[in-house]
């Protein structure tokens, strides 16, 4: 263990001194800031003198034209133009300045060192949102690689296109495993690039866990009906979150359509268009879509054609569509359809309450068959467009070309007719919705229409306290901390007969208190006349639907409405729609606070008036027992179970100012209520009926 005489030693410095120095990274923006088109143009010059390369002049012409830097300019089209290696290289000098929203690398014969380099510089500077690298043979797989690290770590990239640029066995691996950590891709092109077997295993694993990706374009890639569709069957099962999927030009077949099926049924919301155009499918697989359709929930568009479908396959479909609540579009061009075929379609049309497109061209459909779409038509309200063929078919009879010929102008008609009413629809819910968020707010005056000369005195201070208070109770009402009186619709102070309205204010946030049942009680109207509390008639008149208070529940000239106490009451009222059009109304009646004196003249006045409205107020205006409560929280008349021939008025009294009322509200607004009529065998009302 003893150290030989001239054996080497290991020392280290001490922590302070162990690191020498840190290099921040390169900002890569660095060369942005303020930067001029001259100077890009100068730095792409220098960059091709200097990698002996020649000049592209398609791009010199672009970057002339290039106007605001600041932002993403439009385009970067380097389509046609053969890169190498070194042109590559010059274009980092574009790159480090300017980004862009498109870079066109079509048809640009990349070799693995060029797109690799390429891929690098997008990923590094952000260059690019949408990627065009199409009909580039022979990136390999290091070019693939870096597309899968661009892929990666790119954030801003959310388009790719790679059609006919071939993804081999080993540069799979590379691109499954970008999409499965979650890549910013939102569109993905993958036409013609060899995916049949392992490739597409890999890529349909990978995007079980993608939750970004929305279209998938998988044309033109010989998939089968065994394996390649069993995985995208499982790739459905597992993804609600691709709407588009695009397997056109394919080998699906009808073995390959169960399994999409399968899948399928296990969609409650996501795919939203599937394209099955040229997939060799006949009735047979048209069997298991149409079990399929009653229960996919998000299909829109479905494109089946160029498919031997034939009449069989859509009498197979007919039932499903008509038991989906989906489907919008439905394409079945040239699936060798006859007026037998027609006949079924026709069937679904005059079902559907929602289809807007049918496309049937490149089939023999005759008379018979345009007959039925024509008569289907007149009872079909959606169909916005049925693509037909323009020239009549070969007939026996020649007269029957001239009856086809007027079928077809019947049809175009009846999709004119459905068009013209589909923009008068939406032009009626746009008026609408500019009304719904448009609520109406008035503070009205007091009425002084059937004031004799005793309310003259109180209505002078009554308005210069208005315009004192006016903002401060607004404030109040909109942050919810007023208690609104509510008045529905229908008949101006009866209590609410549905929780409709009170539910739109609960979704709104503010708290209602349901106040209309105050006025009146079932238990004590034997005749008493219930005085409108709520709206005055011209608040009524200048709102679009009527409000049936006058006529429906006519108030008496001496009701509270146009008592003096006119002059010390403020209302505030909000309207606005809510479900089916209706117009729901929330008002506030404050008694002011320093007139207080004057509310015990009202309650005298109100003894005073009460008793000759007795004979006008008819007996239906009252409103019928309600068994249940309220849905904000008031409590009945009828369900507080009070004998009107035990209540003590004095009871009544105490109780009203001790205790709060069961509906939340101020204790002072008691004061305003009206006595029960001292009439009637001397009954009176129970304590909870007078809150």
């Amino acid at each position: 263990g003893r150290l030989r005489p001239g054996a080497k030693r290991v020392t280290f410095p001490s922590d302070e001194d162990i690191v020498s120095g840190a290099v921040e990274p390169k900002d890569p923006w660095r060369h942005a800031q303020n930067v001029t088109v001259d100077e890009i143009m100068t730095a792409y010059k220098q960059a091709c003198q200097k990698l002996n390369c020649k000049q592209i002049p398609k791009l010199l012409k672009q970057i002339q034209e290039f106007k605001d830097l600041a932002p993403r300019i439009d385009c970067l089209d380097l389509k046609g133009e053969k890169l190498d290696y070194k042109a590559c290289e010059a274009l980092e000098e574009i790159f480090k300045r300017v980004q862009f929203k498109i870079v066109d690398l079509e048809q640009t014969s990349l070799d693995e060192d060029g797109a690799s380099a390429l891929f690098d510089m997008i990923e590094y500077y952000e260059s690019a949102t949408h990627l065009n690298i199409s009909f580039n043979k022979h990136i390999g797989t290091r070019g693939w690689q870096a597309a899968a690290h661009m892929m990666r770590k790119t954030n801003c990239l959310q388009y790719l296109d790679a059609r006919n640029t071939p993804l081999l066995d080993h540069s799979a691996p590379f691109v499954a495993r970008a999409l499965r950590i979650s890549s910013s891709l939102v569109v993905l092109h993958l036409e013609n690039t060899s995916l049949s077997g392992r490739p597409l295993m890999l890529l349909a694993t990978a995007l079980k866990m993608n939750m970004n990706l929305r279209e998938l374009y998988l044309a033109d890639n010989k998939l089968n009906g065994l394996q390649d569709s069993a995985q995208l069957g499982n790739l459905l099962k597992f993804n609600c979150y691709i709407q588009i999927l695009d397997l056109r030009n394919n080998h699906i077949l009808d073995s390959g359509l169960a399994y999409i099926c399968e899948g399928l049924n296990e969609q409650r919301k996501g795919l939203v268009t599937l394209v099955l155009w040229n997939n060799q499918l006949t009735h047979t697989g048209m069997a298991y879509l149409g079990m399929t359709l009653p229960h996919t929930q998000s299909l829109e568009t479905l494109n089946l054609g160029h498919n031997p479908i034939g009449n069989e396959g859509v009498r197979n479909l007919k039932n499903g569509l008509i038991g989906n609540r989906s489907v919008l579009r439905l394409g079945l061009a040239s699936t060798k359809l006859t007026c037998e075929g027609a006949v079924a379609v026709a069937e679904f049309i005059a079902e559907s309450p929602r289809l807007l497109r049918l496309d049937l061209r490149e089939n023999e459909i005759k008379t018979g068959g345009l007959m039925a779409l024509s008569l289907a038509l007149k009872v079909n309200h959606s169909l916005l467009r049925l693509d037909l063929d323009r020239e009549p078919k070969k007939e026996s009879v020649k007269s029957f070309i001239e009856t086809q010929k007027a079928l077809l102008a019947e049809i175009q008609n009846g999709c004119k007719r459905n068009f013209i009413l589909a923009k008068e629809k939406e032009e009626k819910e746009q008026k609408l919705q500019q009304s719904a968020s448009m609520p109406e707010i008035t503070v009205t005056e007091p009425l002084e229409e059937g004031l004799a000369g005793d309310s003259q005195d109180g209505s002078a201070t009554s308005a210069l306290e208005e315009g004192e208070e006016a903002g401060e109770t607004l404030t109040a009402s909109e942050n919810g901390d007023a208690e609104p009186l509510e008045d529905d619709d229908d008949n101006g102070g009866d209590v609410m007969d549905s929780d409709s309205d009170t539910d739109e204010e609960a979704d709104a946030g503010l708290e209602t208190r349901d106040l209309s049942e105050r006025p009146k009680s079932p238990d004590s109207a034997d005749g008493a006349a219930a005085p409108q509390l709520l709206l005055s008639p011209e608040k009524s008149k200048d709102r679009p639907p009527p409000l049936h208070i006058a006529e429906e529940s006519p108030s008496p000239p001496t009701s509270l409405a146009s008592t003096p106490s006119q002059g010390n009451e403020r209302r505030i009222s909000v309207s606005s729609p809510g479900r089916g059009h209706k117009i729901f109304v929330v008002t506030r009646v404050e008694t002011l606070p320093d007139r207080a004196a004057d509310t015990t003249r009202l309650r005298e006045d109100m003894d005073a008036t009460s008793k000759p409205a007795e004979p006008q107020s008819p007996a239906p205006a009252t409103k019928p027992e309600l068994p249940a409560p309220q849905a904000n929280g008031a409590v009945p008349e009828s369900a507080a179970g009070s004998d009107p021939k035990r209540g003590d008025p004095s009871d009544c009294e105490s109780a009203a100012h001790d205790t709060p009322l069961p509906n939340g509200l101020k204790t002072d607004f008691v004061r305003a209520l009206p006595e029960a009529s001292s009439e009637g065998d001397g009954k009176m009302g129970s304590c909870a009926a007078e809150h």
